[in-house]
């Protein structure tokens, strides 16, 4: 209950103080006349508690805090003060720590910024946190244990293990106290950074057999009022007999290591000697009693003395650690040094952007060097590595200005345009100096606030779609799409189908446009044979006052489907004639009977057709080409092969599913006519022209008769020609010019001419009764057609004859 009067008389004579502590200082900032002010408070103040009023010392009056809407803006996640807008005053909100805020830093502050708007007005405000009495020197331990042998000489010394105190100041530690004993004295020591250490002395022999044991207890206090302190007791044991105490070479070791070094990571050997022999003179080595947490950063080997890092060292909390080493030998006798390591600092902190006010969306009116946000960066990092540069992302209309105190304003570089720029990400860049440099960006959306001064656009030049024949009307067969940079009504897109005719027939016959969608819909069902695409026009109107459009070329492909069967061109079927395709009986394997022809008026791998034998009579004798279609003799035809042969050939597409067509082949195995019409003449349909068969199989005997004879008369003639025309130039006394006729070759010396062959063709019509002939290329068919309407009637006949004359005289007669 006293130290509490205490604290909250200190606290009241702070606050009656504040007048005095009050520093003022002008700044420029953002065009206008802007005050630092500065406060010294004692820590551990209650919630409420006055810090001071800052509309007096800004010289602000209290309207004009609450129309700029004051507030205080911080990039730390704990708000220690609050400001009273109605009354000007600023007051304690949170319970302020100094041992938490600061550690063992002084002098201890924090720094936070009023802001106000209309105009934009920012106060940097530090407030200084004074540290109280409210922590006693603490000891890692409470039980030091010391083995010293009785020989030990006289002032040796003894490092103990250091108090700590989380105060700082006066509040802190300030001294050591031993309690009194014949034996040994207390001496203190100050290190660089302040921080105290005590040895104790020995002053007078130890003697084991009068006194082998000593409990001592080491006073830690400070220097507050009242005065707090901590304590930890000392047993020492004397050992007998070792009269050489280990002596390092170095009273003090120096290293250096970097920040964040992997664990392992060697440090400094530390060499101590001993020149006892035997086990008193083997040393061992390790840490001596040091500050909590510094121990616990380092390893050392006790047989090599090496030091070695066991955990990562932060430079932004620890930049110099010191501790003590102590090296012992078997008989207890101890020698101390101490370690001072630095950290050497390394870039792992990158900068940190805090935004303190930033406005969307912006009139794109606005002038330039119009200020639209207010950044504060921090880095961690110390020299070079803690200095921090900040820019802006190339491309967009926007800079960056550095004002006061690591703050940053945001201002437009140019006026801004809607249409070009509607929206925006600002990315802020905060760069360090470290090598490597690290680098933090901060991405802004800002957004430019619109008339109808732009036409929809489409995303491509045309559409392209391809869509299955016979569709179902109303399907959909693609979308368009076309955006407008305006906003509201003006952006609003509608689609209209242009008018057009394709095939003589109005587009809108064809595909329908869905005018919010702008979905395109198929009106009535395609066939890819009769229309393979369609090409049309699609306009994108907005919602403008007068309207603004723009157009896209639309192209629709038709896909074939299988959706037609093959169709045979050959052998004909027909109802009113049988067509019978003759094979001799001397036809030997793989004759040549006929080719079945057929097509498919659907296209690619729906058009590829395959040729299969569904029903033959003699299986074993035919055989068709399942690509050309073919049909072939397999074996060689015999005298017992039925004169009438029957094929069933089927006609199969590459359609998923497959179509297909089946045409019958009648194949007459015979070597004369008369026997096929005999064989064929018990067809039904036949009988009704067998009276006229015999006149048209005798009148083609005749034209054929007559046609030899009339070659043969021609021959004969030919040859007496030539042999006068021979005569006459032999008794001549002209010279002699010889006579080549066309086709005559002369191979190896021997003339004589190529072998040429002739066909003819007779045909005969029912109705007609005229003959015609017909020169035509070589071939090895007889093909009789049979009319089932006129009996006895030969329609066609080939045949094939090959003369070959004498060597001085070619001539072949056709």
């Amino acid at each position: 209950m006293e130290f509490q009067e205490q604290h909250r008389g200190r606290g009241e004579r702070w606050r009656m103080r504040r007048a005095v502590n009050l520093l003022v200082f002008q700044l420029l900032f953002l065009r206008q006349s802007e005050a630092q002010i500065r406060y010294s408070i004692p820590e551990e103040l209650r919630t409420g508690s006055l810090v001071g009023n800052v509309a007096q010392d800004l010289g602000l009056d209290l309207k004009r805090l609450r129309s700029g809407g004051a507030r205080i803006v911080t990039g730390e996640n704990i708000q220690y003060t609050e400001l009273k807008a109605d009354k000007g005053t600023l007051v304690v909100n949170e319970r302020i720590d100094r041992e938490q805020l600061c550690g063992d830093m002084t002098p201890c502050s924090f720094t936070f910024e009023i802001l106000l708007e209309k105009p934009m007005e920012l106060h940097p405000v530090t407030i200084e946190v004074l540290d109280v009495n409210d922590n006693a020197p603490t000891f890692q331990n409470t039980h030091l244990e010391f083995e010293i042998s009785e020989s030990a000489t006289l002032g040796s010394r003894f490092v103990l293990e250091s108090a700590d105190d989380a105060d700082v100041g006066p509040n802190g530690l300030q001294n050591y106290i031993l309690t009194p004993n014949d034996n040994f004295v207390l001496k203190q020591h100050v290190n660089r950074d302040g921080s105290k250490y005590a040895e104790m002395v020995l002053q007078k022999p130890l003697d084991r057999e009068q006194q082998p044991h000593l409990s001592l207890k080491l006073l830690a206090v400070d220097g507050g009022n009242p005065q707090k302190s901590g304590t930890v007791n000392i047993n020492v044991k004397i050992l007998d007999a070792n009269d050489n105490a280990p002596v390092f070479n170095q009273s003090v070791y120096k290293a250096t290591v970097i920040e964040n070094a992997p664990k392992g990571t060697y440090v400094v050997a530390v060499n101590a000697s001993d020149i006892d022999s035997g086990s008193y003179g083997h040393v061992t080595y390790s840490f001596s009693k040091s500050k909590a947490g510094i121990i616990d950063m380092f390893d050392i080997d006790e047989t090599t003395g090496k030091i070695y890092v066991t955990k990562e060292i932060d430079f932004e909390k620890d930049k110099k650690i010191e501790f003590r080493v102590e090296a012992k030998d078997q008989g207890g006798l101890t020698d101390s040094s101490k370690v001072e390591i630095e950290v050497i600092d390394v870039n792992d902190n990158a900068p940190v952007i805090n935004v303190m006010s930033f406005t969307s969306p912006v009139s794109e009116d606005s002038p330039a060097g119009t200020t639209i946000g207010i950044i504060n960066v921090k880095d961690l990092d110390s020299g070079e590595n803690g200095q921090v540069r900040c820019t802006i992302e190339a491309g967009v209309p926007f800079k960056i200005k550095f004002n006061v105190r690591n703050y940053y304003a945001l201002i437009t570089d140019a006026a801004l345009d809607r249409e070009s720029l509607s929206e925006c990400n600002i990315t802020v860049v905060a760069s360090d100096s470290g090598s490597p440099p690290l680098s933090t960006k901060k991405t802004f959306n800002l957004k430019v606030s619109d008339v109808n001064d732009n036409a929809p656009v489409f995303p491509r030049k045309f559409y392209t779609a391809l869509i299955a024949e016979n569709n179902s009307p109303g399907v959909s067969l693609l979308s368009v799409n076309a955006k407008d940079p305006d906003e509201n009504q003006n952006a609003r897109v509608s689609y209209i189908l242009q008018e057009c005719e394709i095939g003589g027939s109005p587009v809108s016959e064809y595909v329908s446009v869905n005018a919010e969608t702008g979905v395109v819909l198929s009106v009535r069902s395609f066939d890819y044979e009769q229309i393979k695409e369609l090409v049309f026009t699609v306009k994108a109107q907005d919602g403008g006052s007068p309207p603004l459009s723009s157009n896209v070329t639309v192209k629709m492909m038709i896909q074939d489907q299988n959706d037609n069967p093959p169709q045979v061109l050959y052998p004909v079927q027909t109802g009113g004639s049988v067509v019978a395709e003759m094979v001799p009986r001397s036809a030997d394997v793989g004759y040549l009977v006929t080719k079945v022809v057929a097509v498919d008026v659907d296209s690619g791998q729906n058009a590829w057709l395959s040729y299969k034998l569904q029903k033959v009579t003699d299986r074993a004798l035919f055989e068709v080409g399942s690509q050309n279609g073919e049909i072939r003799t397999i074996r060689q035809v015999s005298d017992k092969d039925a004169v009438k042969q029957r094929l069933s050939v089927i006609v199969e597409d590459n359609g998923q599913p497959s179509r297909s067509a089946t045409v019958i082949v009648n194949v007459a195995v015979a070597d004369s006519f008369p026997e096929v019409l005999s064989e064929f003449s018990d067809f039904p349909h036949d009988k009704e022209y067998n009276d006229n068969l015999t006149f048209y199989l005798v009148l083609a005997l005749a034209v054929v008769s007559f046609l030899f004879i009339t070659c043969l008369v021609v021959i004969i003639s030919v040859k007496i020609y030539r042999w006068r025309q021979s005569r006459i130039l032999y008794h001549s006394n002209l010279p002699v010019i010889p006579y080549y006729p066309p086709r005559y070759s002369d191979t190896l010396g021997t003339t004589g001419t190529l072998q040429h062959v002739y066909n003819y063709e007779v045909c005969r019509t029912t109705d007609s009764r005229k003959s015609d002939c017909k020169f035509g290329r070589a071939g090895s068919q007889n093909v009789l057609i049979m009319d089932p309407s006129c009996s006895g009637t030969m329609q066609r006949m080939q045949s094939e004859k090959s003369i070959l004359d004498e060597p001085d005289s070619p001539l072949e007669v056709s």
